[in-house]
C-alpha cells in the first residue's frame, strides 16, 4: 500500500548512469582516468570523424554481464547497438550509440530494507533493463566569462544505464534503493561509485495521482550527485506537482534540475519521448552476442555477492537477516565483522557492537572501517571478556573508549583489552563471598525495602540492587546479584 502525500500516491522510478571501470572507452581505446586537463584524453572514434569505426571494448560487456549476475537478470545473447538522435553541444557526433530495442540485460531486482515507523521492512523494486552506452562530454561555464567551454575528455567512457520500473512510492524508499544499487556496483567493482566525480549519476521520475487513478504525468529530476540532494529534490517536486493540480494546472513532462542552494527544481526542457530520438540500429557495429559459455566464464570469477554472503551469515552465524543485510553493506564491514565472529564466538554480540559502537564513533569521525582504532582482534576480545564475565557491558564500553583512544600498550588484542580492564579496575567482583557480605550490609540497611518486595512490590528489588552496586564499586555481576538477593528475600 503506497503512502500518501496530502491525499496523493507518490509514484517514482530511476534511471542510473554508472561509469564503468574500463581503462578505455567503449569503443576506443582513449583512456578514461577523470581529472586529465580538458581535451586531453579524446580521439577521433570519440569524435566520429570521417574515416573512423568503434570497436566494442569487451571490458565493458563482462562488466554488464556481471551486473545482470547480481541483481539475477537475464543476460541477452544477442543484443543491438542502435543511434540515438539528438544534439548536445557536448556530443559532436550528433548522436549517442546506446542500446534501445535490445538491451544486454533484462529484468531483474534490487532488494534493501527500510525503517517504516517502529518496524523494518524488506522492499524490492523491479529493473526494467540495463543497457550499454558511451557518454557524452561535459559543457564547462565556470572560468568562462560570458562564454561557455566543452571538454571531450568523458566523451566516449562506457556507461550502464540501469533502469526500474515505478516501484517506489517516497524519497526514503528512493534513496534505500539508489543506496542499495551504489552497493552493489562498487563491491563487484564494476563501477567506482564517486558521485562528486559523476562516476555514478541518477534521474529520477516523480509524478503523483489521486490512489487508484493512471499514472500521472512524470518530470525527470537529472544528475542527483548526492544521497541527501536526491531526497530534498524528490521531496521538493512531490510537493510541488501536488500543488500545481490543487491549484487546476496541469503537469507537463519535462526535465529539471535541482537547485542545492534554493532547495528547489527548476524546468530545463520539455522532456523527450523514444520517438523524438529517432532510433535506429548502428550501422558500424554488430550485434552483440554473448554465449553461455562466456556468462558462466564470468560467474565463475566474480567475489561472493553482497546478498549470497548475507544469506550465509545468517545460515552459520544465526543472524538475523536485518543484520546480515547491514553486515554486508561493505566488503571491508563484513570482513571486520566475520574476522571478530570467528574470533570471539559470539556472531550476535559481535553484529550488536558493529552496527551499534563502532559504526556511531565512525560516522562521528567520518572515518571508514579500515581506519578504525580498534582491530577486529580487538573487539573480539573485549566481547570474549563481557562473555565470560570478567566485565560487565558498561565497563566493556568503557575499555572500547580507551582502545579507540589508543590508550595503555599497542598491540592488536586479548594483551590491549586485559591490561585496560586492569589499568582502569574494571573487573567484575565474583566472589560469592565478598558479594554476598555487601547484600547483607544493605538489606540490614534498607528493612523497609525489604518488607515491600516481600509484600509483592516487585520494584522494590531496584532500591536493593543500586546500593549494593554502588557498595562494590560497580564491580558486582548484576546478574549474580539479582541471584544472590532472589535467594536471599525467599
Amino acid at each position: 500500500m503506497s503512502k500518501l502525500v496530502q491525499g496523493y500516491e507518490v509514484v517514482i522510478g530511476f534511471e542510473t548512469h554508472a561509469q564503468l571501470s574500463t581503462q578505455s572507452k567503449i569503443f576506443s581505446r582513449a583512456p578514461t582516468a577523470f581529472g586529465a586537463e580538458a581535451n586531453t584524453q579524446a580521439c577521433a572514434v570519440d569524435m566520429a570523424l570521417p574515416g573512423t569505426l568503434p570497436v566494442m571494448n569487451i571490458g565493458a560487456v563482462e562488466r554488464a554481464i556481471e551486473f545482470g549476475l547480481a541483481i539475477n537478470a537475464h543476460i541477452a545473447e544477442r543484443s543491438i547497438f542502435a543511434r540515438k538522435n539528438y544534439f548536445y553541444p557536448d556530443l559532436p557526433k550528433g548522436y549517442q550509440i546506446s542500446q534501445f530495442e535490445i538491451p544486454v540485460v533484462q529484468g531483474g531486482e534490487v532488494s534493501f530494507f527500510l525503517e517504516e515507523g517502529k518496524e523494518t521492512v524488506r522492499k524490492t523494486v523491479r529493473l526494467e533493463r540495463a543497457h550499454l552506452e558511451e557518454d557524452a562530454g561535459k559543457s564547462l561555464h565556470e572560468d568562462f566569462i560570458g562564454q561557455s567551454g566543452i571538454d571531450l575528455n568523458r566523451a566516449g567512457t562506457p556507461l550502464l544505464e540501469i533502469v526500474t520500473r515505478p516501484d517506489m512510492s517516497s524519497s526514503e524508499e528512493a534513496v534505500a534503493y539508489a543506496k542499495e544499487l551504489h552497493k552493489i556496483v562498487t563491491w563487484i567493482g564494476i563501477c567506482d561509485g564517486n558521485m562528486q566525480e559523476g562516476s555514478f549519476r541518477c534521474d529520477a521520475n516523480v509524478s503523483v495521482r489521486k490512489p487508484g487513478a493512471e499514472l500521472g504525468t512524470r518530470r525527470e529530476i537529472k544528475n542527483l550527485n548526492s544521497f541527501k540532494f536526491m531526497q530534498q529534490a524528490i521531496d521538493y517536486e512531490v510537493r510541488w506537482q501536488i500543488e500545481q493540480i490543487e491549484d487546476g494546472h496541469a503537469i507537463q513532462q519535462a526535465t529539471v534540475l535541482f537547485d542545492p542552494d534554493t532547495g528547489e527544481t527548476r524546468a530545463m526542457r520539455t522532456k523527450e519521448d523514444a520517438a523524438d530520438y529517432r532510433y535506429f540500429p548502428d550501422p558500424d557495429l554488430p550485434p552483440l552476442v554473448i554465449g553461455r559459455d562466456w556468462v558462466e566464464r564470468v560467474k565463475s570469477e566474480m567475489a561472493e555477492l553482497p546478498r549470497v554472503m548475507a544469506e550465509r551469515f545468517v545460515k552459520d552465524y544465526a543472524l538475523p537477516e536485518y543484520d546480515a543485510t547491514q553486515l554486508t553493506q561493505s566488503k571491508a564491514v563484513a570482513a571486520y565483522f566475520e574476522a571478530t565472529a570467528k574470533a570471539c564466538g559470539q556472531a550476535k554480540l559481535a553484529s550488536n557492537w558493529i552496527m551499534g559502537e563502532v559504526s556511531r564513533r565512525l560516522n562521528a569521525s567520518e572515518m571508514a572501517i579500515e581506519q578504525a582504532p580498534v582491530s577486529a582482534a580487538q573487539l573480539a576480545a573485549l566481547i570474549g571478556r563481557i562473555s565470560d564475565n570478567t566485565i560487565s557491558n558498561n565497563a566493556a564500553r568503557q575499555v572500547f573508549e580507551g582502545l579507540w583512544n589508543k590508550e595503555g600498550p599497542s598491540g592488536s588484542g586479548e594483551g590491549d583489552v586485559d591490561a585496560l580492564i586492569e589499568a582502569k579496575g574494571l573487573k567484575q567482583m565474583n566472589d560469592t563471598g565478598e558479594l554476598e557480605k555487601i547484600i547483607d550490609e544493605v538489606l540490614a540497611a534498607n528493612p523497609k525495602n525489604v518488607e515491600e518486595f516481600k509484600a509483592g512490590n516487585a520494584k522494590a528489588l531496584n532500591g536493593l540492587v543500586g546500593p549494593i552496586m554502588k557498595a562494590s564499586k560497580g564491580k558486582a555481576n548484576p546478574g549474580q546479584v539479582n541471584a544472590l538477593l532472589m535467594k536471599k528475600l525467599g
